[in-house]
């Protein structure tokens, strides 16, 4: 289960940092700038492992520096200082201290905005599907030793949304991720980005600050 949490976790690096294609670029940025207009926004979405064929569902509500990642199992609490992780398996939530550099790498509140450094990205190809234009970006990462050879980005034509995005490791592992449902400018409070040991009868706490 940890292992699915960790292919997310690519989601919010390999978006990062791109360059050269100009219709990409294009495509990138009006799909950075939909999502930076909203205050807050909530994501259900499915991951797919196409080698085991294992698929899972996840939900992500983001608000500002916040968010609440639900996955297999796991939940990420984050409310902008301070980051806990529960696994309803052991019944153990971990805390830290929130360091975005760090977090990086599973912090959804980057994943549409960090794309333009450390990647090259070209337009690859316009497609249909189910009467909807999609535009689909590749992304390259210029280190060489990056564990990740590409990522697919599948944007909708039109409204500039996210549809799906595919993550080809030089394993030759390929993780995908798909929008099931994704509601902007939520009402969310504050205090649901925050971990409630009380709500969790008998957890170990591990505070690691």
């Amino acid at each position: 289960m940890r292992k699915a949490l960790v292919a997310m976790a690519l989601l919010g690096s390999l978006f990062a940092n791109a360059q050269n294609d100009k219709r990409a670029a294009t495509i990138l940025d009006a799909m950075s700038n939909k999502y930076k207009t909203m205050t807050s926004f909530k994501v259900a979405f499915t991951y797919i492992n196409e080698g085991t064929k294992e698929t899972l569902k996840g939900d992500a509500t983001v608000k500002g520096t916040k968010f609440r990642l639900k996955m297999a199992g796991q939940e990420i609490f984050n409310d902008g200082k301070i980051m806990t992780t529960y696994i309803k398996e052991s019944n153990e939530a971990t805390v830290n201290n929130y360091d975005p550099k760090e977090a990086g790498d599973i912090d959804p509140t980057k994943v549409y905005t960090i794309y333009k450094k450390g990647y090259k990205y070209t337009f690859l190809e316009e497609v249909t599907e189910a009467g909807k234009a999609y535009e689909v970006v590749e992304l390259t990462p210029e280190k060489k030793d990056s564990k990740v050879a590409k990522l697919q980005i599948k944007v909708d034509k039109k409204d500039k949304s996210v549809k799906s995005w595919k993550i080809f490791q030089r394993s030759g592992q390929r993780l995908g991720f798909k929008v099931d449902s994704f509601v902007p400018n939520v009402k969310v409070d504050d205090k649901s980005f925050a971990f409630d040991a009380s709500k969790y009868k008998g957890v170990e706490v591990i505070d690691l600050r």
